[in-house]
């Protein structure tokens, strides 16, 4: 009898997928480029366990149940498309590739395209969770080929996460690139709600005097509410965290320079050609670039002066506010990521179920928070929602933290404290719930210098107007309105 799947790439991700499957009855074969990582890996970790472990593409391939699904847990970029290139002339037609790594939705959508004409195949699966995930349960968020659904659906809905009534992490997400353009705009979220975590630490600390002990302390009492989540949990964690060899929190000898692995980026990058506002998440992507440059901002702080941050008030009532824009924060940058993932639909053609991604989010990956279980319900009712913020309890929420949030943006303002995240989701939050922006101006600059149009509010939307503006130009205007 045959494997049921087979996982090339032993890295820590595969591995720990591999034992999962194995836990759940399933036999697996495993393959490296790099064989003598197989050999470790079959008599260590894997040893006793319904996994086979093989040297050579061509045994790897031999050793698979038809159809044969090959899963791709290898750096993504050119690698995968190299490794598809040595695995296709060993397939045949029916079988199944998946590509479980960080891949762009564009790279999955050409790949699902090109070995479709093959007779192949492909799903590209967003996978998170980090190690332990894997080990015991990530979210799964498969898009591609969706003949190769059924086939795969028994193996990764068993090893997915589960929430509370046994309902997996792990669902059809659509066709082509969907699985990893929704595993994308997952991690673009995680951007921002890691860089909120981090403005309110900053604010406890820095505006509150709170040590870090009190604001572990504080952490934890905040993940009790409905900031319950994962990022939360973890912050307390590590607030907490003795270094062993100083004994200082170890959380102080950390450099505050963030790295990337470019998957906020992206998300920022399809939101510019999708026309999506997304600028809490693409903040945070700027708060790691700027993070970066250490030396530069060392440099600078010696040269610019700042105001002293010093609380006026009651510090519980900080703390409070605090925790109340941190909220407030998260459900716009949630909102934006939720809008671009509706706007990118229907650029693509896709059909997104956006409540069962919520589901899918709810356990096993990164962003797992109780209040997606909010967006589960505000999706189930509306399946149409434009905007998340237009749900009765985000509404009524919004409308009750704004007053906090507001205030703890002045403070940080005004004692010159740096909240990029917080202050761009308020922004994005006063700029959707405005009738009438000044961006009427900007249009009319743009049709003064180079007679780009505009539309009226006294005409139906989609009649475009020219004014010579000067009394010295013509008639003719350009054909370039974009919205």
């Amino acid at each position: 009898m045959g494997a049921d799947i087979g996982v090339i790439g032993l890295a820590v991700m595969g591995e720990n997928l591999i034992l999962n499957m194995a836990s759940k009855g399933f036999t697996v074969a495993a393959y490296n480029r790099t064989t003598e990582k197989v050999r470790e890996f079959i008599e260590g970790r894997a040893a006793g366990k319904s996994i086979v472990g093989a040297y050579s593409l061509a045994e790897f391939v031999h050793q698979l149940e038809r159809p044969r699904k090959v899963m791709l847990m290898i750096k993504a970029g050119s690698a995968v498309d190299a490794m598809i290139a040595q695995l296709v002339p060993l397939l045949e037609p029916g079988d199944i590739l998946i590509d479980g790594g960080n891949s762009h939705y564009a790279d999955t959508t050409r790949r699902t395209r090109e070995l479709a004409e093959k007779g192949l195949l492909f799903i590209g699966t967003g996978v998170s969770g980090g190690e332990e995930g894997a080990l015991h349960g990530p979210s799964i968020m498969p898009g591609g080929n969706p003949a190769a659904w059924e086939s795969v659906k028994p193996i990764f809905q068993a090893i997915a996460a589960k929430v509370a009534d046994g309902t997996p992490c792990c669902d059809w997400v659509g066709p082509e690139g969907a699985g990893h353009f929704v595993k994308m705009v997952h991690n673009g979220i995680e951007y921002g709600d890691m860089q909120m975590i981090a403005e309110a630490y900053s604010l406890l600390r820095r505006v509150a005097g709170l040590s870090n002990a009190e604001c572990a302390e504080v952490f934890r009492q905040w993940n009790q509410g409905e900031l319950d989540s994962y990022l939360i949990e973890i912050t307390a964690d590590i607030l907490g965290k003795k270094d062993e060899e100083t004994g200082q929190d170890l959380i102080d000898l950390i450099l505050d320079a963030a790295g990337q692995k470019g998957t906020g980026k992206w998300t920022s990058v399809t939101a510019l050609d999708v026309g999506a506002p997304t600028n809490t998440i693409a903040e945070a992507v700027f708060a790691r670039l700027l993070s970066a440059l250490k030396e530069e901002r060392v440099a600078a702080s010696r040269v610019f002066e700042g105001p002293e941050a010093r609380l006026e008030g009651s510090r519980a009532a900080f703390v409070e506010g605090v925790r109340q824009a941190l909220y407030a924060s998260k459900i716009c940058s949630y909102a934006q990521g939720y809008q671009l993932m509706r706007m990118a639909a229907a650029e693509f053609g896709w059909e997104l179920n956006y409540g069962g991604i919520a589901l899918m989010w709810r356990e096993g990956c990164i962003i797992r928070a109780r209040f997606l279980e909010n967006i589960k319900a505000a999706y189930t009712q509306t399946p149409d929602l434009q905007n998340l913020l237009l749900d009765e309890y985000f509404a009524q929420t919004l409308n009750s933290h704004s007053k906090a949030w507001r205030q703890v943006v002045a403070q940080a303002v005004l004692h010159g404290i740096w909240v990029p995240a917080f202050s761009s989701a308020l922004a994005y939050f006063d700029g959707y719930r405005t009738a009438t922006l000044p961006t009427n101006l900007v249009q009319a600059q743009r049709d003064y210098f180079g007679a780009h149009t505009y539309e009226r509010t006294d005409r139906p939307r989609g009649q475009f107007f020219h004014t010579n503006w000067t009394g010295h130009g013509g008639t003719t205007s350009s054909s370039s309105y974009n919205v």
